[in-house]
Order: C-alpha cells, then structure tokens, then sequence
C-alpha cells in the first residue's frame, strides 16, 4: 500500500510549503460529490491526526485517512503544466471512470 509524488510534485509542495513557512506536508483524501461519486481532496497540513497513514516520497510527507486508503492505494500525485494552466494531476490505478467535467471519479 503506497500513495507516491513524482519530483515535479514533491518540488511544487515543498516550495508552497516554504513560502507558507509552516507545515508538515499534504492530505491526500476523496470525498463523495460529483456525477461519478467520488472527488479528490488535496490539503496542506500543519499537524499530524493520530489516524493518518503517512508515506514519504521524495522528502515530501503525504498523509491519507484510512478511509480514503482504499480507494487511492496506488495514486501517483504528479504537478503538471498543460498550456497555460498547471494543477496537482492524480494518476489512480483504481479509477474505472472519469465524469465529463473531469471533477469526479468511479472505482
């Protein structure tokens, strides 16, 4: 069980997180909206919950609930740049579909 970040992503959190000057890392969570059923959720964090599952790629802390665990075990979490827009880009193996509008996701 692993979620991971590639470089662009681990450089990206850790250069917000210098410029905040505080924190610990990222949560990585999905919630239920969306025509799919299930959304992303993406969070800088300042403290550690007692339930966390915490993985470390790249010197960058990602922290997931173990709840989410489930259904973004596998997520590469990657920064991309595409045209003139840049966002954080999440590559899950366990996504059957994607909705239209690309907000939310199907296991």
């Amino acid at each position: 069980m692993a979620v991971t970040l590639t470089e662009a992503a681990a450089r990206h959190v850790t250069r917000y997180l210098g410029k905040r000057g505080k924190g610990v890392g990222v949560r990585l969570g999905v919630k239920t909206t969306g025509c799919s059923g299930l959304a992303y959720k993406l969070e800088y964090v300042d403290e550690l919950a007692p339930e966390d599952v915490v993985f470390e790629d790249h010197g960058v802390k990602v922290l997931v609930d173990p709840k989410s665990l489930a259904y973004i075990d596998g997520t590469q979490l990657d920064f991309v740049r595409e045209g003139l827009n840049e966002g954080f880009k999440f590559n899950n193996p366990n996504e059957r579909d994607r909705c239209g509008c690309g907000e939310s996701f199907r296991i």
